[in-house]
């Protein structure tokens, strides 16, 4: 799979390196100066990896990363910064950073963390959407038209699994391995929850359209209709 990467960076000619460098090794970059259209790019575009400087015009590299992770945007980010103290690593890892590249570094060294994360996607979001339904990850509660949900906590994986994966279906092989792992219930518990969840997200809201789908023969899917 061909990576494509956005550098969010405002010294131009290191930013030139980087892309210049990237295709050298089939990775497609894009490129913005500042931290306001970054985040505009984030948003309407498709990319496996974000390269982010910290300090960025307009708005820093921790806001964009906030930002992101506050509307459930899971793109990975490796955070390039001069400053190597643990606060400022703590500080940027509770934005939502997954990975520190302290300045000046090797541009090896660069590809091999950029490839590294391409290959997942970030697990610091705290919020993901689907529609009108939203999961708070910090909180552990979920939403439907500003409602809250009465959810338990296996309802709350399922849901969470569910989401991440929209909206494409996921399987009850996957579903059950992820909320329950090696000691899976029989297939009568699983469709229990799923029944539970389906009764608070959908049956209880009859002027909104049901997100929960079932995938005869597969699994689930959350989506619009």
């Amino acid at each position: 799979m061909t990576l494509n990467v956005l550098v969010v960076e405002d010294n131009l000619d290191l930013a030139a390196a980087i892309i210049d460098y990237l295709e050298t090794e089939n990775i497609a970059s894009d490129h913005s100066s500042n931290g306001v259209s970054g985040l505009a790019q984030i948003k309407t575009n498709d990319y496996q990896v974000i390269i982010l400087d910290l300090n960025i015009p307009r708005m820093d590299g921790l806001s964009v990363c906030e930002n992101m992770r506050q509307q459930g945007i899971d793109t990975p980010v490796l955070m390039l910064t001069a400053r190597d103290s643990l606060a400022d690593k703590i500080a940027g890892f509770d934005a939502g950073t997954d990975d520190y590249l302290v300045k000046p570094f090797a541009m090896k060294e660069l590809v091999i963390r950029v490839k590294a994360l391409g290959k997942r996607r970030s697990g610091q979001i705290t919020f993901l959407q689907v529609e009108d339904l939203t999961l708070d990850l910090k909180q552990k509660k979920a939403f439907r038209m500003e409602q809250p949900l009465k959810l338990t906590p296996i309802a709350l994986k399922l849901l969470e699994v569910l989401m991440r994966a929209s909206p494409n279906p996921v399987s009850r092989n996957e579903l059950i391995n992820e909320v329950w792992g090696d000691d899976g219930p029989d297939s009568n518990s699983l469709k229990v929850h799923i029944y539970n969840l389906r009764r608070q997200i959908d049956g209880q809201y009859s002027n909104s359209s049901p997100l929960l789908k079932t995938i005869t023969g597969y699994g689930f899917s959350l989506k619009k209709p």
